[in-house]
């Protein structure tokens, strides 16, 4: 027992992984912001009664995803070396796995953007068929893309640090981050209608963005991140002044 600690936590005395920690803490949280949104929109499409389920299962199986792959941290590695090179560009499994998640990202917000634009119109969305479908039909869905979401969280933990203590407790302590804010992000979505439609923009962003990362065009993070921070200031800026607006409205006689 002894031996098992002072292998896997003699960095305790370094100061720099400590810094490694707490960096790859904030990033795991960030990364899995996207995961949230997904998690966010598609289970408020549910009736009630199963949303908070639909939840608990989504981001319970992000954990147990997360928790797997650092088990088979070197074939996670492995994943980076290229299968095969089309175009002079050398596709890895990593790869192919961060285009079909975009795709497939791409496609349903794209989806869910012409339903909410026409409404009248929705027969052939699969949010739409999520209601009818079941629970089953939106975790399914939720473990998809808890998978691609999984797979880029540690393989940025991989390229953090080479302590597996570290990167256990960063994706622990980020996937309970998760699990807190999941409730207050689905519920200020259902009560902010204009939120969907930008939320839905930031699924289609992070979509493309995938794809570019699959095809070789990597697009810094912090780009993707300050993109969204400002269009959510800029909606932010737009409720409160639909807020006072409807305040003078029903203050006037």
């Amino acid at each position: 027992m002894t031996d098992f600690l002072a292998m896997h936590f003699d960095w305790f005395a370094d100061p720099t992984a400590w810094v490694a920690l707490l960096t790859l803490i904030v990033l795991e949280v960030v990364l899995g912001i996207d995961n949230l949104i997904f998690i966010s929109i598609l289970t408020n499409k549910l009736p009630k009664e199963h949303q908070q389920r639909a939840r608990t299962i989504g981001i319970g199986a992000a954990l147990i995803m997360r928790l797997l792959l650092l088990a088979t941290i070197s074939i996670i590695v492995r994943l980076t070396d290229p299968v095969f090179s089309l175009f002079g560009h050398g596709f890895s499994w990593r790869d192919l796995i961060l285009i079909a998640g975009g795709l497939f990202l791409v496609w349903k917000a794209t989806k869910e953007i012409h339903h909410t634009v026409d409404p009248e119109d929705h027969k052939d969305t699969m949010m739409g068929d999520a209601v009818t479908m079941g629970i089953g039909a939106a975790i399914f869905q939720i473990l998809l893309l808890d998978l691609v979401f999984s797979i880029d969280s540690i393989i940025t933990a991989v390229g953090m640090t080479d302590e597996i203590a570290i990167m256990y407790i960063a994706v622990i302590v980020a996937v309970t981050v998760m699990l807190v804010a999941v409730n207050p992000l689905s519920n200020f979505i259902a009560k902010n209608p204009t939120i969907v439609m930008l939320a839905l923009g930031f699924l289609l962003m992070i979509g493309m963005t995938l794809i570019a990362d699959g095809m070789g065009f990597h697009v810094p993070k912090g780009y993707i991140y300050a993109a969204m921070g400002f269009s959510a200031l800029v909606e932010a800026l737009n409720m409160l002044a639909r807020r006072r607006k409807a305040r003078r409205s029903e203050e006037k006689p």
